[in-house]
């Protein structure tokens, strides 16, 4: 019985109409890394400090300069007393009059040693110059920076649920249906989280968005890989990750353009209602970890973004230049490998030699990159087709657990120490790495159909040994007037 590969060969592996679906699909791929990781710039978090009555009108009374300011009222921060505290301030009544411009500490004894302290409880300033985020707009700082954690971590939590429902229902009632109407919902959602009026809302439509925006992307992800050809199949799905790294390389300058986290997020919204209008009237821990971690690195985000997006490139070309030549495993194995080992030693590299950390830091994304690549890919080849949407969205689910886990890794941790997240997702890392070798390999298998298909793959077939069949005449052929009787004949095996 023919298979579905064999009437591709006759069809077409990769005609026009694939071509058209590959290129919608590439789109909405690019799209989504901004939903993926665009937190970094929703989130941005600028220099703050408490808000102190009546210091306003001191201060311009009295000519002082912030930093005077900042001496005056806040105390030194506990981790580094060379900084001041952003979430205490000197618990003094400033509107007082008799207050001294010159000395206003000069009523105490032992100077702001004996000053009582307080938290912000009349808010927090934020730095000139600053643009509104999430961060400065709910006031998601010092006793309540854990809710910024809580909204990326609703939106895996949004994807571990989502992928499993819609991969089930991909399989059930099809591929391009569950992919439109995640689309659809996804964007709808979208506007919501562009005009949502305080942080439940925010965090109620971005969980939202997390239930039906990966598992209409791994449909849709699955659905090219069925339809085109064997040859072709490693190449689109590899292309369709290298376009999530290239949404990442365009999410930093339409951010730096758009830097207010309402107009950005209304900005990515609407092009994918783009996407969705064009389609219905033509017709598609440790990554993450990585990511974020350049919103607490310091230097430039904008530009360490878009070296991250820059550097997934190679990732896909090393890829491609090596999953069929020594198969899927050693690459998928390499990647967790040296994403792990890299993690490990950036964390270990003194801050004054920035360059090298940056480097290391790095070739360990493009590490984890290409395993990150590889995962997706020999997911789509592990299961039978039956069950293929559904399998690949519970694996996926495992990843979204990670998903959520990362903020409270990456920035509790970071409170403690700034590189122990990366101690932590090296040693996942290299855990990782090791029990990849444990998979089977799946290059050059055809895709499995049954479940026994599946359970077959990396096994060797027992074959009986090939034998050899030869006619012997045993006598000549004797003719009648009638008819003509054929010689007996004898196989000799």
């Amino acid at each position: 019985m023919a298979t579905f590969d064999d009437i591709l060969e006759e069809a077409g592996e990769f005609g026009i109409y694939q071509k058209r679906i590959f290129f919608l699909i590439c789109l909405t791929t690019a799209m989504f890394s901004y939903l993926y990781v665009g937190i970094i710039f929703l989130a941005i978090t600028p220099n703050h400090w408490c808000r102190s009555p009546g210091v306003d009108e001191l201060r311009n009374k009295c000519g002082w300069s912030l930093e005077e300011e900042w001496n005056y009222t806040l105390p030194p921060d506990s981790a580094d007393s060379s900084l001041y505290s952003r979430c205490e301030r000197y618990d003094i009544e400033w509107n007082a009059t008799s207050v001294s411009c010159e000395n206003p500490l000069s009523f105490l004894q032992n100077g702001s040693a004996d000053l009582p302290l307080t938290t912000c409880s009349d808010g927090w300033v934020f730095e000139n110059g600053s643009f509104p985020s999430i961060v400065t707009e709910f006031r998601l700082v010092c006793a309540d920076a854990w809710k910024l954690d809580l909204s990326q971590a609703c939106l895996n939590l949004g994807f571990l649920i989502g992928t499993i429902f819609l991969g089930f229902g991909a399989d059930v009632y099809g591929r391009k249906l569950c992919f439109l109407f995640s689309t659809f919902v996804t964007s709808v959602s979208g506007l919501a989280v562009a005009f949502a009026p305080s942080y439940i809302w925010f965090i109620i439509f971005r969980t939202v968005q997390g239930l039906f925006s990966k598992g209409g992307w791994l449909s849709v992800y699955i659905l090219i890989t069925e339809l085109v050809g064997s040859e072709h199949r490693q190449t689109v799905g590899i292309m369709n990750q290298m376009c999530f790294s290239f949404g990442m390389m365009i999410l930093p300058a339409v951010a730096y353009f758009l830097p207010a986290w309402r107009t950005l997020q209304l900005t990515a919204t609407i092009a994918n209602f783009c996407f969705l209008s064009y389609y219905w009237f033509t017709n598609a821990l440790v990554y993450l970890g990585l990511v974020m971690r350049l919103g607490i690195t310091g230097g430039n985000i904008y530009l360490n973004f878009f070296i991250s997006g820059v550097v997934e490139i190679p990732s896909a070309i090393i890829v491609v230049l090596l999953i069929d030549r020594v198969g899927r495993r050693f690459p998928f194995a390499m990647g967790n490998l040296l994403a792990g080992a890299c993690c490990l030693i950036t964390a270990f590299i003194p801050d004054d030699i920035y360059w090298l950390k940056a480097v290391i830091a790095n070739l360990g994304k493009l590490g984890i990159t290409i395993a990150f690549f590889v995962l997706c890919f020999v997911n789509t080849e592990l299961y039978p087709t039956f069950l293929r949407n559904f399998a690949l969205s519970v694996c996926s689910a495992m990843c979204d657990i990670g998903g959520i886990v990362a903020p409270f890794i990456l920035y509790r941790l970071a409170a403690i120490w700034i590189e122990m997240p990366l101690t932590v997702f090296g040693m996942i890392g290299l855990i990782a790495g090791g029990l990849v070798l444990l998979l089977p390999e799946t290059k050059g298998i055809i895709l499995p159909e049954t479940i026994e298909d599946a359970e077959n793959i990396g096994r060797e077939k027992k074959t009986a040994p090939k034998t050899n069949y030869q006619l012997v005449a045993l006598h000549t052929s004797v003719e009648t007037s009638d008819s003509k009787q054929t010689a007996s004949e004898k196989i000799i095996i």
